[in-house]
């Protein structure tokens, strides 16, 4: 196997581990009581997200070398990545679930960022594919990232106002 394969094998596994936690949690979360704010943009979400790895999967030769310094840096975020998602717990989904009466969580990153797991959701949007010099889908994705995450971000912020 290719350091390119084992690296969109591992976004991938990782990925869909995460939707299965995030449905889970989703679940649970909304039979105590929560209720989903802004699921129209969710499509866009998956969509952009899935199209960002079909793009490294497919764009990329897979005996392409990675480059070693953005490869440090793109793995330098998947403890963070996991840390912000530990912190949250049973609480974490892809989606924005309200659960009255819950409190913030302030714990882990939380303690310092209001949305760190977004950062290294951008972080590895751009990472990736630099890892491999793709310049031109880390900045098309990138761009089209920020314009769903602002959208997610007033979202998440008007729902957070109500807990």
């Amino acid at each position: 196997m290719t350091p390119h394969t084992l690296l969109i094998g591992y976004v991938v596994l990782a990925r869909l581990a995460e939707l299965f936690v995030a449905r889970r949690n989703t679940r649970r979360l909304l039979a105590m009581g929560g209720y989903e704010v802004g699921s129209g943009h969710y499509p866009l979400i998956v969509t952009l997200h899935a199209g960002w790895i079909f793009a490294l999967a497919l764009l990329v030769p897979t005996e392409t070398s990675p480059q070693p310094h953005f490869l440090l840096m793109f793995a330098l975020t998947q403890p963070f990545r996991y840390w912000t998602l530990h912190s949250l717990g049973s609480r974490w989904t892809t989606r924005v679930i309200v659960v009255p009466g819950y409190a913030l969580v302030t714990s882990g990153p939380y303690r310092w960022l209001r949305h760190p797991n977004y950062m290294v959701v951008v972080a590895e949007i751009a990472l990736l594919p630099l890892v491999f010099g793709v310049w031109e889908v880390a900045l098309g994705f990138s761009f089209l990232n920020a314009i769903i995450l602002l959208y997610r971000l007033r979202i998440e912020e008007r729902a957070l106002a109500t807990t």
